[in-house]
């Protein structure tokens, strides 16, 4: 056991390392944040409604898109050069390289979702909870369902010349879920409602999350094997 958790680590770490000296991925994500929200902050006509009325819905599906820019990168550098073969020949289980690349993956979009939420607040006047945990348990288990799932399509559509543009059009379908009762805990925390309220919307969601990553612990072999 206390291998195998060493190999998931030791996959993340090396992602993580990878993307801190190139942050081609997290440049791209955290500018498409910032110019979103910009964008929407003078789309919305004020006077007709207020923003903060639609900023839990804007704020899931900016974090959606944002990582979709960064989860269809997922396996780009181990395309160049044979270097996802030399990973599969290595004595590697696949769940644990697919669950290293979960991890690395979560952390990533871990960051913009933080970003993502404060860029919100500052446009959108959000109040942030005094108890901040509920809400950043809703986003952690969403980020981490989003990620399960779009790391394992990634997969798929790794080996494929339109990747990135099939990406969204196989996974958009999938998220409406994660998105609509992300959308619903996070409203109902941001208006000041009692944690109890996003009880339900999060049992969903951990409910979708535990579901991802079992399909892609079970299914990702087949997948780079194909």
């Amino acid at each position: 056991m206390m291998r195998y958790l060493r190999q998931v680590l030791t996959i993340a770490g090396k992602d993580l390392r990878v993307e801190l000296r190139t942050r081609e991925r997290v440049a791209a994500m955290g500018a498409f944040v910032v110019l979103t929200a910009v964008l929407l902050n003078y789309a919305v006509d004020r006077t007709v409604i207020h923003p903060r009325e639609l900023a839990a819905g804007m704020i899931w599906i900016v974090i959606t898109l944002a990582g979709l820019l960064g989860l269809g990168r997922t396996f780009e550098l181990e395309k160049e050069d044979g270097a996802l073969e030399g990973l599969l020949v290595a004595p590697v289980p696949r769940d644990a390289l697919y669950l290293g690349k979960v991890l690395a993956n979560a952390a990533l979009l871990g960051a913009i979702a933080a970003l993502t939420l404060g860029v919100f607040a500052l446009f959108f006047q959000l109040t942030l909870p005094r108890n901040p945990l509920p809400l950043i348990g809703v986003i952690l288990v969403g980020t981490v369902g989003f990620v399960a799932l779009g790391t394992l399509f990634s997969g798929i559509t790794a080996g494929s010349r339109m990747g990135e543009t099939l990406l969204p059009i196989l996974l958009f379908p999938l998220l409406v879920p994660l998105i609509t009762f992300g959308a619903s805990a996070t409203a109902s925390l941001l208006a000041g409602f009692p944690p109890e309220e996003a009880v339900y919307s999060l049992r969903v969601l951990a409910a979708f999350t535990l579901v991802a990553l079992t399909a892609g612990v079970g299914l990702f072999r087949f997948i780079v094997e194909d």
